[in-house]
C-alpha cells in the first residue's frame, strides 16, 4: 500500500508498534547498501529529525546517538556488493530493510517504508513517497542508514585510499571515475554498475 498524504500517518490504534524504515548507498558504485529500521518511544521524542540529505554530517551523527539512546528498538543491516550484483539494487536494498526489521529487538506490528514500494515481510508494510521528510521514525531510520554507510566508506577508505571514498562515498563523481578508471576496479565496487562492468569490460580487451 502505498500513501502520500501526511493525513493518513495518523494512528489511532494506540496497541500499534510502528516502525520506520529506510535504507542508504542505492546509488553509489561502491559499498554495500545499508538500511535501518527504528522504533521511536513516544515517552522519550527526539527532536530535528528529518531526511537525513538534509541535515549536516555533524547533526546526523549527534541525531543518531540519540536516536540510539532514546528509541524502543533500532536496527540496522545491509546487503554486500555480492549481493547487490546477484539479485540488483533494487532487490538488495529491499532485502536490507528486512534484515532490519527482522533485527529489531521490539517486534513491530507495521512498518512504515520510505518510497513506493514494500519488501516482503510477515508484518503489515505501507509505503511513504517521501517519507523519510513526513514521518519522525521513518526520518530516524534515514539517518541510522545513512551514518552507518558513511562510516563503513570511511573503513572503505582506509583498505583503498586511492579511490578517494573519504569525499566521494562511493557515488560516480568525476573524481570516483577518474581514479576507478586509474587504478581499476577493486573488490569492493558493484560490479553490476554500468560506470564499473564498462570498465571491466575494457579491462578484457585489453
Amino acid at each position: 500500500m502505498k500513501h502520500d498524504d501526511t493525513s493518513l500517518f495518523r494512528f489511532d490504534n494506540t496497541d500499534e508498534i510502528i516502525c520506520g524504515v529506510d535504507e542508504a548507498g542505492r546509488g553509489p558504485l561502491a559499498g554495500a547498501v545499508y538500511a535501518a529500521a527504528v522504533i521511536l518511544d513516544p515517552a522519550r521524542p527526539v527532536t530535528g529529525l528529518r531526511d537525513s540529505k538534509k541535515l549536516s554530517e555533524s547533526r546526523r551523527d549527534a541525531l543518531a546517538e540519540e536516536i540510539k539512546a532514546n528509541a524502543l528498538a533500532w536496527a540496522v543491516a545491509f546487503c554486500a556488493e555480492a549481493e547487490i550484483d546477484e539479485l540488483n539494487i533494487l532487490h538488495a536494498s529491499m532485502l536490507a530493510m528486512r534484515r532490519a526489521v527482522e533485527r529489531l529487538q521490539v517486534a513491530p506490528t507495521l512498518a512504515l517504508i520510505d518510497g513506493n514500494r514494500c519488501p516482503v515481510m510477515p508484518i503489515r508494510s505501507e509505503a511513504i513517497v517521501k517519507g523519510d521528510d513526513k514521518v519522525p521514525a521513518i526520518s530516524a531510520a534515514s539517518i541510522l542508514a545513512k551514518t552507518a554507510r558513511d562510516a563503513s566508506l570511511m573503513s572503505l577508505h582506509q583498505q583503498y585510499p586511492m579511490y578517494g571514498f573519504d569525499q566521494h562515498k562511493g557515488y560516480p563523481t568525476a573524481m570516483h571515475l577518474e581514479r576507478l578508471r586509474l587504478h581499476g576496479v577493486s573488490p569492493v565496487h558493484r560490479r553490476s554498475f554500468a560506470p564499473v562492468r564498462n570498465l571491466l569490460g575494457q579491462e578484457l580487451k585489453a
